[in-house]
């Protein structure tokens, strides 16, 4: 096996709740994210696969043709009471501290800060691994990885746009992550 772990993340298709401005429940992907997945199909070979625990992680490695173990390091973010509410019907102080003050958890859930560490763990855990991994997970999960790849500050997290069905490509060699290509 290669010295070098070669990382894709896959983030999941559109599901209802995204289509709708809802925070996210268990939900499958809708048509168009099943149609997303396709065009992404044929990413190349992986000598494994993981996904987050979600119905829409699962069923994005499923249509991409790979059997991945579920890793609950990948999970999304857990939005706590707001789980399922329309991002209108959220308290607009509330939502704007959450989207301000990356430790604060007003929802009761992850704050964006906690998502960091835990993908930051994650993150550890796969740079003992070797070869190719295809981890399909969450949008939110994708923009903590890039952070801990760029040692950027949790702050910048609502300033990175994860698209549904897009790849971002990591590697690690030696004792450090590179990020290789958003998008």
């Amino acid at each position: 096996m290669s010295e070098v772990v070669r990382l894709t993340l896959v983030a999941h298709g559109m599901t209802d709740a995204m289509a709708a401005g809802r925070f996210p429940t268990d939900e499958p992907l809708n048509g168009l994210g099943r149609r997303q997945v396709g065009v992404r199909a044929g990413l190349g070979s992986f000598d494994e696969a993981v996904c987050g625990p979600e119905q829409r992680a699962v069923q994005t490695a499923g249509l991409l043709g790979v059997a991945a173990s579920v890793e609950s390091g990948i999970a999304d973010l857990d939005h706590g009471r707001w789980r399922g509410c329309a991002l209108d019907g959220v308290d607009a102080a509330d939502l704007t501290v959450w989207l301000t003050d990356p430790s604060s958890a007003p929802h009761g859930g992850e704050s964006i800060v906690d998502l960091c560490r835990r993908v930051d763990v994650w993150m550890g855990s796969m740079a003992q691994r070797r070869g190719r991994v295809l981890a399909v997970t969450h949008p939110a999960v994708i923009r903590a990885a890039i952070l801990n790849v760029l040692n950027a500050p949790p702050k910048s997290f609502w300033r990175i746009d994860i698209e549904p069905a897009s790849s971002t490509a990591m590697h690690y060699r030696g004792h450090a992550w590179t990020l290789r290509s958003p998008g």
